[in-house]
């Protein structure tokens, strides 16, 4: 757990994100993202996503 939390942090990127995975390879849409980034948005991993749509 403190390996992945380590990566995480110093790269900047969630380990293993299904979501983040799947956008990038066009298989999720910009849609699909934001809505699942809102409804999670009170914790690190929705505001991650939300992130994903500002790159």
């Amino acid at each position: 757990a403190h390996f992945v939390e380590t990566i995480e942090k110093r790269q900047g990127y969630k380990v293993a994100c299904l979501e983040e995975i799947a956008y990038r390879r066009g298989w999720l849409t910009r849609d699909h993202i934001q809505a699942a980034g809102k409804a999670l948005s009170k914790n690190d991993y929705g505001r991650y996503l939300l992130e994903l749509l500002e790159e």
